[in-house]
């Protein structure tokens, strides 16, 4: 391993750890980033998810891998509807909140603690739609994320993903006196980007307090997605500006830059049912169970 390599791995190792820490907090603080499911949402749950019906209305009966999405509200979300949900996710914590709602609520759903980068445990052509939300930010290389994602998709299978927007974590968290905002950030960057200097009602949803971030341009996402074997399908910003928000609030500061970008992909391939069967046995150590 080079010297290149060497400092690649030792910050990706350095994001894991503050990452899972950071989000383990979080849930032992009882932030709302980390409630699972509500009775109201678990009644119309693709109306709570896919508004706009980029998963074609159903997901009975479908595989589908929920990507760093730990927290009890995806998996229970998607296992009600009728969906085969796996949950990757690095935090523990996040992973026990899924177990004891699917204990609750009476759901089959298969958890499985590891990095997003890493699914070495799940075989080639095992799912027909992967979610994701927003995480590609906490780790330093995003491509093999996408490689990984393309590998586990069946042809034809469905990637949906939100990031931050590389121009919202560019962007001051604080406004000037004529109440703008201005760019903080470079652009063209390897490292993570700093901490919020000086908090505000706005930071305090867009950065998560104690994580490693770091910002992967638009040719890295869009095009990264594309180059691992996927074509996009859709692109939205979704809408977070409030016309009379107070300055800086975070609809305020989502009335100059969207803080989130949601893509739909699809694995290209011929379109159809998926071609390999269910997933291994468990890896001892690896898999936690639902009970």
């Amino acid at each position: 391993m080079n010297g290149m390599e060497d400092s690649v791995s030792r910050d990706r190792s350095a994001a894991l750890r503050a990452n899972q820490q950071c989000y383990d907090a979080l849930v032992a603080r009882e932030v709302a980033l980390c409630r699972p499911a509500s009775d109201q949402e678990l009644a119309d749950p693709l109306g709570t998810l896919d508004p706009i019906g980029w998963l074609g209305g159903s997901v009975k009966g479908k595989r589908l891998l929920c990507l760093a999405a730990g927290g009890g509200r995806q998996s229970a979300i998607y296992a009600t509807a009728g969906a085969e949900v796996t949950v990757v996710d690095i935090s523990p914590a996040m992973l026990e909140l899924d177990r004891q709602v699917a204990r609750r609520r009476g759901l089959n759903i298969r958890l499985i603690q590891a990095s997003m980068d890493r699914l070495d445990m799940l075989p080639d052509r095992s799912f027909d739609v992967v979610v994701h939300p927003v995480s590609t930010c906490y780790l330093p290389d995003v491509a093999p994320v996408f490689r990984e994602v393309a590998r586990v998709l069946c042809p034809g299978g469905i990637y949906i993903s939100q990031h931050k927007s590389p121009t919202s974590l560019q962007t001051s968290h604080r406004c000037n006196a004529e109440g703008r905002y201005g760019i903080e950030h470079e652009y063209y960057r390897d490292s993570a980007i700093p901490a919020v200097s000086q908090p505000s009602s706005a930071s305090s949803r867009l950065r998560e307090r104690g994580a490693i971030e770091y910002l992967h341009r638009w040719e890295q996402l869009i095009g990264g997605i594309c180059r691992a074997g996927m074509v996009i399908e859709d692109f939205i910003e979704p809408f977070h500006a409030e016309a009379d928000a107070v300055g800086e609030s975070f609809a305020h500061r989502a009335k100059f830059v969207a803080p989130y970008l949601r893509i739909k992909a699809r694995r290209v391939g011929s379109t159809g049912t998926s071609l390999d069967g269910g997933l291994p046995s468990p890896a001892p150590g690896r898999i936690i169970l639902s009970e």
